[in-house]
């Protein structure tokens, strides 16, 4: 923001040019003045000033003419007016249409309008700061900038989140875990109309039960031992925003009960109290279980489970969403490069192929750990596949995503085997429970019968 720009609309020449001449010692404002009604609107017209003052009376018009047209353009716009009389009903007239303040033309004015212009400034410039952030916020939570892909799978979450911001519907994602449901919520919340208060996230499986209770609804000096101090809970911190409820599906069943009240009645106590706080936050809920089968086994409340309902959005597993992995590649290799001011790399044939060919059950979350360890390890301006590296703790199931045959799969789980164990052939007959001929024979087949591990002779007997 560049100087603080005041026009000052006043039709007394010499009393214009005192303020004028005491506003600009103040090395941020820039002072343009007039001396009417009507050059003041011509000039207004081409170039909005920051903050203006306008005398009440002047040749031509009014201040309570010109007012209106200011801020019809322009309703957040500090207007001060200032006047030679004493009128208290006019001064409450003209604050009711919204006028900044009303100032009398007495000995003191001029010290009072240059203290009045420094608190507009500092106002000014702290709405243009959330206003700018407001936008970053915005843009950084935008559906596409946020989640990318363009998948039908990830196409018809947009549809949905399209949806979620146009009512304060409960929302409940669901879907494996690394999905990006705390991101999705996030950006239903900022998309909406609770976007200026507070998105409240907190993870039910992360906090004891015994504790949950407290986080939740806060708790009154003396409730409990250790409890010196009031606190306020998560639902009293998302008053007017949102609270984000990840894992619901492992809160305790006693918990639930309470949390049913809050959600038809809008009201909680806190621990220790009697006292019925009334809440208005929108809740979105998030879980990798299957609530409808958690509720059947006595796990989680029927009643909580239709309430809890609303706008159901399911999230895709990565290995569902096609060539969204090569495009999510992409952009977690840009986003690792620009952190680490690192020049970006392309992906070859081959990295893409790997990719692509893994089941990923860590899903984006993983990928993002892939691919970030791939940036470190390339020694040049491509990923190869030698850099791709899965570490997952579901390691062999991918094996068995793919459609292969028999055969095709001895050889395979023989090699998994000969590589864990340095092709120790003794080795991976005892733990398969098969003979160390049947082991040559599937291996001759293929012709991949195994070199010797690190310089040393293969292990046969």
């Amino acid at each position: 923001m560049g100087n603080f720009k005041i026009f000052i609309v006043e039709d007394d020449k010499i009393l214009a040019r005192r303020m004028s001449f005491e506003l600009e010692l103040n090395p941020d404002f820039e002072v343009e003045v007039f001396y009417d009604g009507g050059s003041f609107l011509r000039r207004f017209s081409e170039n909005c000033p920051d903050a203006i003052t306008l005398d009440y009376l002047l040749p031509d018009m009014t201040g309570s003419e010109i007012l209106p047209v200011i801020l019809d353009h322009y309703p957040r716009l500090p207007v001060l007016i200032v006047s030679g009389q004493k009128d208290v009903l006019t001064a409450v007239n003209l604050l009711k249409e919204g006028a900044y303040d009303y100032l009398v033309k007495t000995d003191d004015m001029i010290k009072k309008l240059r203290n009045l212009m420094t608190n507009i400034r500092e106002k000014v410039m702290l709405e243009h700061k959330v206003d700018v952030l407001e936008k970053e916020v915005g843009k950084k939570y935008r559906f596409d900038n946020l989640i990318k892909g363009k998948s039908k799978p990830i196409l018809d979450v947009f549809d949905l989140m399209e949806k979620a911001v146009r009512s304060n519907i409960t929302i409940s994602i669901t879907g494996e875990t690394g999905t990006g449901k705390e991101l999705v919520a996030k950006s239903i919340h900022y998309n909406s109309s609770r976007k200026k208060n507070a998105f409240i996230a907190i993870n039910v499986a992360a906090i004891p039960k015994d504790l949950m209770e407290s986080e939740l609804f806060g708790y009154e000096k003396g409730a409990f031992t250790g409890a010196n101090t009031n606190k306020p809970g998560k639902f009293e911190d998302a008053h007017m925003g949102t609270l984000f409820l990840d894992e619901i599906g492992d809160m305790d069943i006693s918990l639930q009960t309470k949390l049913l009240r809050v959600l038809q009645d809008g009201e909680f106590c806190r621990l220790g109290s009697s006292k019925i706080q009334k809440v208005n936050c929108r809740l979105i809920i998030a879980t990798h279980k299957n609530l409808a089968q958690e509720v059947k086994k006595g796990n989680f409340r029927e009643d909580l489970y239709y309430r809890l309902l609303g706008l159901p959005i399911f999230l895709p597993p990565l290995r569902d969403r096609g060539n969204d992995i090569t495009l999510l590649a992409q952009h977690f290799i840009r986003h690792f490069a620009e952190e680490n001011e690192l020049s970006l790399k392309e992906i070859s044939v081959e990295a893409s192929n790997k990719l692509n060919e893994y089941h990923f059950p860590g899903n984006v979350r993983e990928l993002q750990a892939v691919i970030e360890l791939a940036m470190v390890l390339s020694n040049n301006a491509i990923i190869e596949a030698s850099d791709i590296n899965f570490n997952s703790v579901d390691g062999m199931h991918d094996l068995f995503l793919k459609e292969l045959s028999l055969k095709d799969y001895d050889l395979q789980i023989v090699k998994i085997f000969l590589e864990k164990y340095h092709n120790d052939i003794p080795t991976v007959a005892d733990k398969l429970q098969i003979g160390k001929s049947t082991i040559y024979r599937i291996l001759a087949e293929e012709k991949q019968v195994p070199k010797a591990h690190k310089g040393k002779k293969l292990k046969s007997d």
